[in-house]
Order: structure tokens, then sequence, then C-alpha cells
């Protein structure tokens, strides 16, 4: 299990947000906390305290005023720390190439991939043929629907038909490097994991993949690694010392 740090770029600032308030109308969000420091200063200090892996991600759609805002920061904080951090937000086989050459270890993706609804293998294809399997994280972030998680895109705000399971990491699997997955319905809520999620992942583990949401305390990063087996790695946002909450992020590197 290992921390992977984030940088989560709205509006050209960097923020922590509640997940489920993300909307792309007005370019809104509700807001936990937003920092008068630049992505790179983030950036700086995950490299410095060695934690990478991490991930920076783009809340705004290529079509905000403000994206051009957002990509300059996420590009500031990869030069910061080249070969260093992945990145994800609005990624195609179009612009990863770009990423990549600009520092990113990983590109992140998922509306891309999950094309009305469906898993889009053409454009699996597309994005493995522009920078390589063993440089895509595949997002699959997910919220609650009925009694099963559903993968949702569109920065969390439209379901898919692609369940959360073995068998879709397994079918996926071929095409990445790694995973990522936010329980959406608790990201930024700071109320604990979602306990569901974290078993669906540990009882996985054939790749690395990384759980964000709802960590709060020590407490919880010692249910995920339970609950996760000690396959699953853990992101930390909102409740993050770094980012106003009250949890240390030194703790969470002794606790792992």
């Amino acid at each position: 299990m290992r921390f992977r740090p984030c940088i989560d770029i709205h509006n050209g600032k960097v923020k922590q947000i509640v997940g489920s308030s993300l909307k792309d109308a007005g370019d809104s969000a509700s807001e936990n906390y937003v920092s008068e420091k630049g992505a790179e200063f983030y950036a700086r200090m995950y490299r410095e305290l060695g934690l990478s892996g991490g991930h920076i991600i783009l809340l705004n759609p290529a079509g905000s005023p403000y994206y051009k805002m957002t990509k300059e920061q996420a590009k500031k904080a990869l030069m910061a720390a080249p070969s260093f951090l992945q990145v994800g937000g609005g990624i195609t086989d179009e612009n990863a190439r770009e990423f990549i050459e600009a520092g990113a270890t990983h590109v992140i993706v998922t509306s891309f991939v999950f094309k009305n609804g469906k898993i889009s293998y053409t454009n699996l294809k597309k994005l493995q043929k522009a920078v390589g399997k063993e440089r895509i994280v595949l997002d699959l972030s997910c919220k609650k629907q009925g009694e099963d998680y559903y993968i949702v895109t569109d920065r969390w705000q439209k379901f898919t038909d692609v369940k959360l399971s073995a068998e879709t990491m397994d079918e996926l699997s071929g095409y990445c490097d790694e995973f990522l997955v936010h329980a959406a319905d608790v990201e930024g809520l700071q109320n604990g994991i979602e306990d569901s999620v974290a078993r669906i992942l540990g009882s996985w583990g054939k790749r690395p993949v990384t759980y964000a949401g709802g960590v709060k305390s020590i407490e919880d990063i010692e249910k995920l690694k339970k609950l996760g087996k000690g396959k699953v790695d853990v992101t930390v946002g909102s409740a993050l010392d770094i980012f106003g909450g009250e949890l240390a992020m030194k703790d969470i590197i002794k606790a792992i």
C-alpha cells in the first residue's frame, strides 16, 4: 500500500471540492479548500518527499473558459516534478502525448474510453497507439446505483452501463498499467471511505489500483488497508493538513 498524493485543479486554482457537486454549467463546485499556492508548489513538495505516482486532475472541460488556466497550472506542476506525476482530465488520443512530453509518467482517462455509456475499444486502441499501454491509467470512478457501483464519466456527472467489478477490471487490465477509482458519492465529504468499493478493489488486486474518497482519519487508512488486503493505494484530499484539513500528511506516510 502506498500513499498517492493529488493536485486537483479547477478554474485555474488548486482546490479540494465535494465531488458530487461538480457541474460543467457555470464551472461550479462546492469548495472545501482553495489554495493560494500554484500547482507547482505541491508538485515540488511531493517530489522532495519522494511521493511518486500521485495524480494531477484537470476539473474543467476543454470547452470551459477556465480550461486554459487549468491546463497551464497542470503543465507547471509537471515541469516542477518531471517524470514523477500522472495527469488526467479531458485526456484523448490527440492530447495524451502532449502531457507525456510535458513530464507526466501516465495519462489518466475516463470519458474518452467510456463513450455513450459503453467501453469504446476503438478509443482504447487509439490511446495505446498514442502513448503505449504502460503509460495509461484507466479511471474507474464510480457511484452507487441500486446495489452496485457503476463507472461515471464527464467529471462524475454521467452514469455508464459499466459496473465496477472484478470482471470489468480483468477485461480492461490488458489496456492499461494502473487503475484509479474515486468513490464519487463520498469524495470530499470526509465521512469515511466507501467500504464496498474498497472490498471490490482489494478482492481483485492484479494491477496497481488507487482508491480515493472520504478518507478523514488514520482509522480510515487502516480500514482501507484491511479491506483492500494491502493491495490498494490511497489518495487523501480535503482531510489533509496541506489542504486545510486536520490529517497530517506525515502521519499518513507513517501509518502506511
